[in-house]
């Protein structure tokens, strides 16, 4: 395995400041390995991205970092609080977690979705009313997130690139130290999906403090702002430290066991096949 040296090493001590940490972690499901060894902490202000195939664990690692799974061994402290030792839901309201596949079906405005971010529910809770503050907020972000002028439009009619905005406000609600995305480019066009990571980039501007981490398969779905990454086979980690040092056609071609390409250009990563097509036999 392959890792940054010096001050990008991630193993660092419970009260060392990250945000989250995962300490020689390893999850179980059904009598199958999942994650194996998992030694990872975030700080404040670094910008994460887990690569790997499917099935490499990834999800399952940020359903941890979510407060969502406990380890079936190791530790997993979110915001300096250990999994298993802290009340989750509590936990959960200092997390945004922007998950694509948000489960909301009926016809809530685009403000009205962002302010249930201050209850942490899917629907809006009866009786319950936002302060002026919290109204205010609610529109600030957004703006933020580029949604002026349908702040009134139902979820029912939005597009999968406004969903995903949407939910990015909705996460930042709580003023989260720790904001995950799971896969938000999922569906997306190439349209849709420039405007979402834009979108992120400007997030994360905004909240120099923030902390993130970004799940995906797909290298031209990175942000800019990237700072870290991680790429993940078979629930191991094989390599792990700045982005630029860990994205390599290396280090990537290791990780999917298939030649890949990269490059890392203006900002954005791109990846190619390498493989040689087989010859087309003659009748």
């Amino acid at each position: 395995m392959s890792s940054a040296a010096g001050p990008d090493r991630t193993s660092a001590a419970p009260g060392s400041g990250a945000v989250l940490e995962f300490r020689d972690v390893r999850f179980v499901r059904r009598g199958r390995v999942i994650l194996d060894a998992i030694d990872f902490a975030v700080r404040p202000g670094e910008h994460w991205a887990l690569i790997g195939p499917n099935g490499a664990g990834k999800s399952t690692m940020l359903s941890l970092g979510g407060a969502l799974q406990h380890p079936t061994s190791g530790e997993v402290f979110v915001l300096g609080h250990r999994i298993g030792r802290v009340e989750l839901q509590q936990l959960r309201r200092s997390i945004g977690h922007v998950n694509p596949r948000h489960p909301l079906t009926s016809a809530l405005t685009i403000r009205e979705v962002v302010l249930t971010g201050i209850t942490g529910t899917i629907e809006l809770v009866p009786r319950w009313e936002p302060t002026p503050a919290e109204f205010a907020r609610a529109n600030d972000y957004v703006h933020l997130l580029g949604l002026d002028g349908k702040a009134e439009e139902a979820w029912t009619t939005l597009s999968q690139g406004e969903r995903g905005r949407t939910l990015i406000a909705r996460a930042l609600m709580t003023d989260p130290e720790l904001l995950l995305l799971d896969e938000p480019s999922t569906g997306l066009d190439v349209a849709a999906r420039e405007q979402l990571l834009d979108t992120v980039d400007r997030v994360r501007i905004a909240h120099p403090a923030l902390a993130s981490v970004l799940v995906t398969h797909h290298l031209e779905e990175l942000p800019r702002s990237t700072t870290h990454a991680m790429l993940l086979a078979d629930g191991r980690i094989t390599s792990i430290g700045r982005a630029t040092d860990v994205l390599t056609t290396a280090n990537i071609t290791a990780c999917f066991a298939h030649p890949i390409e990269i490059e890392h250009r203006h900002g954005r990563w791109h990846a190619r096949s390498t493989a040689h097509a087989a010859p087309s036999s003659s009748p």
